[in-house]
C-alpha cells in the first residue's frame, strides 16, 4: 500500500482518481479548499479517505498533508479559458503559484514523484495534428500560459532537487460529476443538462470545431500509471483518445440517443477557443502503457446516465 494525495481531490477529476486509489487500496490523502471541488463528489468514500480542507495559495497550510505522501497527484487549479481573461491574477496566483508551493511541500517532505495535470489549451491553435508533445506553445489565454508555467517549474524541480515529476496535458476530459452549472465546466456536460432538461443548447461558433474529447476513467487510468511508471520523470504527455469530433456531430448523436430533433443556438464564439484538438498519445502508449478502455460513444452513455439520474 502506497500513500497518494491528490490536491483538488473533491473536483470532477480529482474524485474519480480519489475512487479509483481506495477502490484499489491505497492510503489516501485529499487536500481541497472546495472553491470549485464539492464535498459530495466524495461521500462514497468519505470514512477511507483523510481529508485536508487547504488552499494551494498557502504554502504553510497544505505542508502537513505531504508529510509521509509518496505520490502527489496535483489536480488542483482554475480551469476556465474565459474566466483566465477575466481575472488572469487570480488564475496565476493558483495555477503557479499554487503548483510552485506543491512543488515546494512535496521536495520538503521527501514525496517520490509529483504528477501534474496540464492542458491541451497549451497548444493554442496548431493546426499540427495529431498535436505530439514535441510541438511548440502557441498560447491563447491565460490558463494556458499558466499550466505551462506550471510544467515548467515541474521540470525545474526534477533537474534542481531530483524531485521526479511528470505533466500530462489532459484533452477534453468529460463523464459524471462534471458540474454543468460551473463556469469551469466542459461543453459536453453543459450539452447533456440542456437536453436533460429539453432545451436547445448554446454552440460558441459553427460548430465545426473539433475536440479530442476523454472519457474521464481513461484520464484516472493513465495519471495513476504516470505515478510509478518507471523512466518517465520530467516528461511531458498527452492524454487523449488520439481522435476528434466536431461539436454539430456530437449533436446529431445527441439527437440519436435521446431521439429528439434538437436544433443548437448558434452564437459568436469565445474568445481563446481554438478550432481543432487532437491528441498523439503515441508517447502515452509507448511511456506508459496507456490504452483507451472507454469509447467516446460508452463514455457519453455513461454520461446520460449520470445526468438522469441526478435530475432524478
Amino acid at each position: 500500500m502506497a500513500t497518494y494525495l491528490v490536491t483538488g481531490g473533491a473536483g470532477f477529476i480529482g474524485s474519480h482518481i480519489v475512487d479509483e486509489l481506495v477502490r484499489r487500496g491505497e492510503s489516501v490523502r485529499v487536500l481541497d479548499n472546495l472553491s470549485t471541488g464539492r464535498e459530495e463528489n466524495l461521500a462514497a468514500v468519505r470514512g477511507q479517505i483523510e481529508w485536508h480542507k487547504a488552499d494551494v495559495r498557502d504554502l504553510e497550510s497544505i505542508r502537513p498533508a505531504f508529510r509521509g505522501a509518496e505520490y502527489v497527484i496535483h489536480e488542483a487549479a482554475l480551469a476556465s479559458v474565459p474566466g483566465s481573461i477575466a481575472d488572469p491574477v487570480a488564475y496565476n496566483a493558483v495555477n503557479v503559484g499554487g503548483t510552485l508551493h506543491v512543488l515546494v511541500a512535496a521536495r520538503d517532505a521527501g514525496v517520490k514523484r509529483v504528477v501534474l495535470a496540464s492542458s491541451t489549451s497549451v497548444y493554442g491553435d496548431n493546426s499540427a495534428l495529431p498535436l505530439a508533445e514535441s510541438e511548440a506553445p502557441r498560447f491563447l489565454s491565460p490558463y494556458a500560459f499558466t499550466k505551462y508555467a506550471g510544467e515548467q517549474y515541474c521540470q525545474l524541480f526534477t533537474r534542481l532537487d531530483a524531485l521526479e515529476t511528470v505533466c500530462l496535458r489532459y484533452f477534453n476530459v468529460f463523464g459524471p460529476r462534471q458540474d454543468p452549472r460551473s463556469p469551469y465546466s466542459g461543453v459536453l456536460s453543459i450539452f447533456l443538462a440542456a437536453y436533460q432538461r429539453g432545451e436547445a443548447p448554446t454552440v460558441f461558433g459553427d460548430g465545426e470545431q473539433s475536440r479530442d474529447f476523454v472519457y474521464v476513467a481513461n484520464v484516472v487510468e493513465a495519471t495513476l500509471r504516470a505515478c510509478t511508471a518507471p523512466d518517465v520523470s520530467d516528461t511531458v504527455i498527452n492524454v487523449g483518445m488520439g481522435e476528434q469530433r466536431t461539436l454539430n456531430e456530437i449533436l446529431q448523436l445527441l439527437n440519436t440517443i435521446y431521439e429528439r430533433e434538437v436544433k443548437p443556438c448558434y452564437g459568436p464564439p469565445r474568445p481563446g477557443d481554438i478550432r481543432h484538438s487532437r491528441a498523439d498519445i503515441s508517447r502515452a502508449r509507448r511511456l506508459l502503457g496507456y490504452e483507451p478502455k472507454i469509447s467516446f460513444e460508452a463514455g457519453l452513455r455513461k454520461s446520460i446516465d449520470w445526468h438522469r439520474s441526478s435530475a432524478a
